[in-house]
């Protein structure tokens, strides 16, 4: 066994690649049972002239004795050495075929076609030179027109309800004339499905950038909707998501803010597209509120009426809507009043107006001896458990309260902030998407 193992190797290695290899195709129908020389010498002759019409077989020799091929020489591409068999067995008067053509390992046989193709495409380029040229031109100046005709103010500014809008159609301007220049070039090279591959791999590199960046696409599309229908003005006080300000500016990226300690309040668009908004300024009544607490025992009609009064005598309380007290129920130690007046925001204060409110309701109470008590605990204790425990009653006074003015109560807080507002938008006036014009919701 070991002997015909080394036998079989042994043959292997000296046949190698230049052995007869009848694999393959081999030619099939009847065998002629008599020779024919004559007939052997055209088959030959056939098949030279075939493979001296084909590219590669150059080095190909062929010999025909009985009607069996035998192919001797070599080739650049290994491929070719299997397609003999194909194109041989076609031929008339084939019985069968030994093909011992070898693939060349030489390096300059290898390179020449390489290089003949590079001259062949060379060739080609220079033929195509004053087309490609053409089709260059005419989408460089197409897209030049479109780069143009974008970067002017008409129609854009005209038509665009703010400059976000109208800078957005001006991008769609140049991509669709970018596209048209790419289309009109490949269509002049006769290259136009080159450009569905392109537009697929485009396809699929932005859906992936999409799912990529969803927030900052969700927060794009929220600025658009915001700046076509502005839910408020520069200046307005508004409060989104529990964070109370005045309107600086819109970007194309987020909401500013003042609030009223002076901090600037960057909310991004998306959330404040879907968030509920309380426009205070849209409106200019306003109501302001607050709850008095009195002694359980006193007479509350009684002392709703002298609310009342003390809010009619504020010369900012509106007559129409009018003030209004009621009972708003049951203290610890108190009976509870809410008082409320509306003022028009824009002359008076709201914060100054109700501070100057409830100090004059409470001096119009003291007046009227009606008190606000002290609170009451219950104390437990370890060694008694009930035991009350209530703060003394204030001294008596020796002099009745006195009776308080009226002070004048202005927007001073408000025209100082208002100005720190104008000094934030005057900074940065082209980077702001709110403007009179747009409609609002």
């Amino acid at each position: 066994m070991i002997r015909l193992l080394l036998a079989a190797l042994l043959a292997g290695v000296l046949c190698g690649p230049g052995a007869a290899q009848t694999q393959g195709t081999q030619p099939g129908g009847a065998i002629s049972v008599e020779s024919d020389r004559a007939q052997d010498f055209a088959t030959r002759d056939r098949i030279m002239d075939i493979l001296g019409q084909l590219d590669g077989y150059a080095d190909v020799r062929a010999t025909v004795s009985n009607g069996i091929v035998t192919l001797r020489g070599t080739v650049v591409d290994g491929t070719r050495i299997g397609a003999l068999n194909e194109l041989v067995a076609r031929i008339e008067g084939v019985v069968a075929i030994e093909n011992e053509v070898r693939e060349s390992t030489d390096v300059v046989e290898r390179l020449n076609p390489a290089l003949e193709r590079m001259r062949d495409r060379f060739d080609q380029f220079i033929a195509f030179s004053p087309l490609i040229l053409v089709a260059l031109s005419a989408g460089v100046l197409l897209t030049w027109f479109g780069l143009w005709l974008a970067r002017r103010s008409w129609p854009w500014d005209r038509i665009a309800p703010n400059a976000f809008i109208a800078d957005i159609y001006r991008q769609i301007v140049r991509l669709t004339f970018v596209v048209l220049g790419v289309v009109m070039a490949l269509d002049l090279l006769n290259a136009t499905a080159l450009l569905g591959t392109i537009l697929g791999a485009a396809g699929i590199v932005g859906l992936a950038i999409g799912f990529a960046v969803r927030d900052t696409v969700e927060n794009f599309i929220s600025s658009i909707m915001l700046s076509i229908r502005q839910p408020f003005r520069p200046k307005d006080l508004v409060e989104i998501e529990g964070e109370l300000g005045h309107v600086i500016r819109l970007t194309s990226r987020a909401t500013i803010l003042l609030s009223l300690d002076g901090n600037h309040i960057r909310i991004p668009n998306a959330t404040v597209f879907k968030a509920k908004i309380t426009n205070f300024t849209r409106n200019d009544e306003r109501r302001f509120s607050f709850v008095m607490g009195v002694d359980p025992d006193a007479d509350l009609a009684r002392a709703q009426s002298v609310m009342l009064a003390a809010l009619g005598e504020l010369p900012f309380v509106l007559d129409t809507p009018g003030p209004a007290v009621w009972v708003e129920g049951l203290g610890h130690s108190t009976i509870d009043i809410t008082a409320a007046g509306w003022i028009k925001q824009h002359e008076t204060d709201i914060g100054m107006a109700k501070g100057e409110a409830i100090r004059i309701v409470k001096s119009r109470l003291d007046e009227a001896g009606i008190a606000m008590p002290d609170p009451t605990y219950r104390l437990i204790g370890t060694e008694q458990v009930g035991i009350t425990a209530q703060a003394p009653p204030a001294a008596p006074s020796a002099q009745p309260p006195r009776h308080a003015d009226i002070r004048p109560v202005g927007t001073d807080h408000t025209e100082a902030l208002t100005g720190i507002i104008e000094a934030e938008r005057e900074a940065l006036p082209d980077n702001d998407l709110l403007h009179r014009e747009a409609p609002q919701e």
